[in-house]
Formats: C-alpha cells, sequence, structure tokens
C-alpha cells in the first residue's frame, strides 16, 4: 500500500470539511496516510469528530522555525546544487500578492523539514490539498526527494492563479479538481498535461439527513451559511432581502457564520432596517449545521467574484442544503451551476444582482410544490455526484496509480 502524506495549511479546519471527510475516507479504504499542517493547530469551533479524527496530524507551524532552517541546512549540504534550484523555483518568484510571498516562503521552508520527514518515514507520494502554499511544500519536498506529488486546485487558491501554477503543474504526476469546469481553466495554464487533471468530486460531509419540512409559510425563514468575507456576497442577499421586505413579505433571514465583515453586514442590516428580520447566530459547528438547515424554508448562496478573480468553487453547505430537501437560490459562480440547474434543482441567478435573487426567493416562497420539487431533483443529482464511495475509490486509485513500482 502506498505510503501518502497529505499537506495542508491547517487540520481540521471547521471550514474545510470536505478535506477531512476525503483523508478520513482515504484512510477507511486502507491506504496509509498521514496529514502534515504548514501551521498550528485551530482549537476554536472544531466539532468532536473532526477533533478526534482517525488519521494521524502533524504539524509545523513556528515552533518548527528551527527545525525548518536546519534542514536548509542540510540539503545544502546534501544537495546544494538541487537546493539552489529548488529556491529559485520559489523564492526568486514575484507571487501575486505579499501575502502569498510569505505563505509561499513558509512553504519552502517547511518543505526542506518536511522532505527530510518524509525519507525518514519512507513516504512514497505526497498530496497537497491546496494549490497554493501546500502545493509549494508538496513541489519543494519533491524535488529534493524525487518522491511524486500531486495537488488539489479548488477555488481561491487557483482563482487568480498563484506565480508558480503553470509549473505545478508540470511537476505534478497528477493534479486534482473537484469541479469540472476547472479542467479545461487550470489546462490552459499547461495544455501539454491536460490529461493529468482529473476529477474527483468531494465526498458528502455526512450521511443522509432527516429531511426538512420546509412549511413554506410567512414569515418565511432564509438561511445563509458561511465565512463572512467579500466572496459570499452576503451584502447583496441583505440588499435582495429589503427588497422583499418592500413588497410586503414577511421573512426571517439567518446569516450563520463568522469573519472580519461580520460588523458591516451587521450594520447593513440595520441601515437597510432589517435588524428585527435578521439574526446572527455566529459560527455554527459542522454537526450543527443539519438541524440549523432543517429549520429553514429556502438557502441562498450569493457568491461573487472578486476583483482580483477571487471566488467560491462548488461551496459544500449547498449540497448540505439540497440532500436536506431545503430549496436553493445560488448565483452562476464558479462550479456552483454544475449543481444548481436553473428551474430544475433550484433557481441559479447572476451574481451581484439583488433584484433578480429577491425575485428568486420570492418565486420559491409563492410556489411550495415547485420548490419542493427542485429541492428532490437536487438532492438526487447530490447524491450522485458527491457518493462517498465512488469518490474516495476514485481518488484512492489516482494516487496508488501514480505512485513508484
Amino acid at each position: 500500500m502506498v505510503k501518502t502524506a497529505y499537506i495542508t495549511l491547517w487540520y481540521p479546519k471547521p471550514s474545510e470539511t470536505f478535506i477531512f471527510r476525503e483523508v478520513s475516507a482515504l484512510r477507511s479504504l486502507g491506504l496509509p496516510i498521514k496529514v502534515f499542517t504548514l501551521y498550528g493547530k485551530i482549537t476554536k469551533c472544531v466539532c468532536r469528530d473532526m477533533e478526534y479524527g482517525p488519521v494521524p496530524v502533524q504539524r509545523l507551524g513556528s515552533r518548527s522555525f528551527w527545525q525548518c532552517l536546519k534542514a536548509v541546512k542540510h540539503w545544502w549540504d546534501e544537495k546544494p546544487l538541487v537546493l539552489t534550484e529548488v529556491a529559485r523555483c520559489v523564492l526568486l518568484r514575484r507571487w501575486r500578492d505579499m501575502e502569498q510571498t510569505g505563505e509561499n516562503a513558509w512553504a519552502f521552508l517547511a518543505g526542506c523539514r518536511l522532505a527530510q520527514m518524509f525519507e525518514t518515514d519512507e513516504v512514497q507520494h505526497i498530496h497537497a490539498g491546496w494549490a497554493n502554499g501546500p502545493a509549494t511544500a508538496a513541489w519543494t519536498a519533491s524535488m529534493l526527494t524525487g518522491i511524486p506529488f500531486s495537488f488539489s486546485g479548488r477555488a481561491g487558491d487557483i482563482y487568480p492563479p498563484c506565480g508558480a501554477l503553470e509549473e505545478k503543474l508540470a511537476a505534478a504526476a497528477f493534479v486534482r479538481t473537484d469541479a469540472a469546469f476547472n479542467i479545461d481553466y487550470l489546462g490552459q495554464f499547461a495544455p501539454e498535461r491536460k490529461s493529468s487533471i482529473h476529477l474527483v468530486r468531494n465526498m458528502l460531509s455526512w450521511d443522509t439527513p432527516k429531511p426538512a419540512p420546509v412549511p413554506m409559510r410567512p414569515p418565511y425563514r432564509i438561511l445563509a451559511v458561511g465565512r463572512f468575507v467579500k466572496t459570499k456576497g452576503l451584502d447583496v442577499l441583505l440588499e435582495a432581502c429589503k427588497i422583499v421586505a418592500d413588497r410586503g413579505i414577511d421573512f426571517r433571514l439567518t446569516l450563520a457564520g463568522s469573519g472580519l465583515l461580520e460588523r458591516s453586514l451587521k450594520g447593513l442590516a440595520k441601515d437597510l432596517g432589517l435588524a428585527d428580520k435578521v439574526s446572527f447566530p455566529g459560527f455554527v459547528l459542522h454537526d450543527q449545521v443539519p438541524d440549523l438547515i432543517r429549520g429553514h424554508d429556502i438557502f441562498v448562496m450569493p457568491s461573487q467574484v472578486k476583483a482580483n478573480g477571487d471566488r467560491d468553487g462548488l461551496p459544500t453547505v449547498i449540497m448540505e442544503a439540497l440532500v436536506t430537501g431545503v430549496p436553493v437560490v445560488a448565483t452562476d459562480v464558479g462550479g456552483i451551476r454544475e449543481v444548481i440547474h436553473d428551474g430544475q434543482t433550484g433557481l441559479l441567478v447572476k451574481q451581484r444582482d439583488p433584484l433578480a435573487m429577491a425575485e428568486a426567493v420570492i418565486r420559491l416562497a409563492h410556489d411550495r410544490a415547485a420548490a419542493l420539487r427542485m429541492a428532490e431533483q437536487g438532492k438526487r443529482l447530490v447524491l450522485d455526484y458527491y457518493n462517498t464511495g465512488r469518490n474516495s475509490r476514485r481518488f484512492f486509485e489516482l494516487i496508488t496509480n501514480h505512485a513508484p513500482a
């Protein structure tokens, strides 16, 4: 069996349940996999099943700084020419912004330390859960050791592309993406490697939950869940709800999550005269999300693309809403349109269009039968696309087929 190292920034991370599920699924198939994180441990908002998951974890973080420097010295003594080339590839490069420059510089140092550890542990394959810093660390470790590596390209890690995406695509044994639209996008950076880019969708975060009742009676209960960041478009949702309110329709909106924009979103709700209609319960633990979804009539995902190209890929919570039987309104961003087929599995609207979003919400509220029919069709599609057994087996085979004989 192929001894595999899985690199990510944090693990487990509350907003990355899909990564937790995929490494757990690979482990359940018998793959000897261990997670390595570039940063330390997150101690808040981690539900119990993620806190005590089945996969072993080793974290680097700031405490490993001197070990990383010693690892650089080790590789300078062992392979000075290779280390020089690796440093040139990673450090002497213009990344897309200062944050990425810092992340990738640390990924280089961490990659040197990981390379030592992987040789000692006789790791046979390295996979990075993201195309940015984790893939840089995997690439660094691979160049130093010769161990093949792969990475996943998802959303903000490839939009906009990092400064080394083309080289990473060329060097990787394979690339995995969880949304079909990313195949052509990634392929344009390395056309000769397009055949090595594979669609492996994520695994469902839980077993099929008890269906939501969806009474669809005033006050209509609307829900959005996500990080309070620009790409989520929650300000547009609030503007849409203002239109719904102006049309005399009674509703209650729940914005569940946390982030840098929390204060501004609360201020906007107040300015729009919606303070008595909008609740902010804060971050909701993943194992509590099914009950939260089940208590609502309509789920809205108002994603949008930032000016620099950053965007959502395919937010997992959309699938979770559909599996629970709650009708969905979402914007046509990223991979969302692969699941939300307008008028069939939900309603799809243009990004940054509060009027279209408001009218979609009203349409569902006023036609419960059609809303439930779309939700049921969406549930069937999700259960097919995100079949845990099939998708984890496909990922397992990619890793084992690309490992050295």
